[in-house]
């Protein structure tokens, strides 16, 4: 480690810039992770808080809730399995207007008031009582207040806010709790015909859901992968993953090329050392001993 720490010595500026550079790109990175994990949180942090297990979905839907449609007849195979827990779930975007003339968008989710996704407390009266809504506590952030109207834009259908609920974000809108009934009522008027999006359930991971699939036509998947249909969740996560990949590429470059140069210049004192008796392994552990000092330094 002689020549090593002798050039770290005599050449601090240099070995100052590359360390600045690594750090730069590492700071980057930090950055970049941090930011993949709030787009992540704020697209499906709602769908993540549900107390449910798996999903289905009409088939080739794709995990998405605006491309399915099902009725109480594909949810009824489902209810007969044993140690399994299922409901209705209605899940649409909806924009509403405030008492002042200002807009929102909500995610709205409508559940059966006897429903295993009921919210607790104040939540649950929005499946039991009147027609209302409960919206996540981001509103209340935004100053709307208990007893505030909301007229959904372009039924001119009006929802007392009832309450206020943790209840998180999905396709990075806040999402807001109403009864099934007072949903479908949002989404197709008169003509509901019993209709929902997909069918929420809660079992264990032993348990297959073939039987009720083959009865229902529909698809059957983990929370987890329902993630997927989360508007721009695929492509957001995949261009971040795309850009630390590549983070880490550059700063291997740039090392690898800092000491390639660094090598090349002091060629003549590598020769010197063979020259008095020093063999290639010595030469090669002093070279990666330095660049682990700069590597861990930064």
């Amino acid at each position: 480690m002689f020549l090593a720490l002798r050039d770290l010595k005599f050449a601090r500026g240099r070995f100052a810039l590359v360390g600045l550079v690594i750090g730069l790109v590492a700071l980057m990175a930090t950055l970049l992770s941090g930011l993949a994990n709030g787009l992540v949180d704020d697209g499906i942090s709602g769908l993540r808080a549900l107390p449910l297990t798996h999903l289905a979905f009409q088939s080739g839907a794709g995990s998405t809730f605006s491309r399915s449609t099902l009725t109480d007849d594909d949810l009824a195979p489902y209810k007969k399995l044993d140690g399994v827990e299922a409901s209705a779930l209605g899940v649409s975007f909806f924009n509403a207007k405030r008492d002042n003339g200002s807009t929102i968008d909500m995610a709205v989710f409508g559940i059966p008031e006897d429903s295993f996704l009921a919210p607790p407390g104040e939540a649950s009266e929005a499946l039991t009582g009147p027609p209302g809504i409960v919206l996540s506590d981001d509103f209340e952030n935004d100053g709307i207040k208990v007893g505030d109207t909301l007229t959904v834009v372009g039924i001119d259908e009006q929802l007392p806010v009832l309450g206020f609920t943790y209840s998180g974000s999905y396709g990075h809108v806040p999402i807001a709790f109403t009864s099934l009934t007072t949903w479908q009522g949002l989404l197709y008027g008169d003509n509901a015909k019993g209709r929902f999006s997909a069918i929420a359930l809660k079992g264990d991971d032993a348990t297959s859901f073939a039987p009720a699939e083959r009865a229902s036509g529909t698809e059957a998947e983990t929370k987890e992968a329902a993630y997927a249909g989360s508007p721009g969740y695929t492509g957001e996560t995949s261009t971040m993953s795309l850009i630390q990949n590549f983070l880490l590429v550059i700063s291997a470059l740039v090392v690898g090329a800092f000491f390639t140069v660094w090598t090349v210049q002091r060629a003549s004192q590598i020769a010197l050392l063979k020259a008095l008796g020093a063999s290639r392994s010595y030469v090669l552990r002093d070279a990666l001993g330095q660049m682990a000092i700069v590597l861990v330094s930064t």
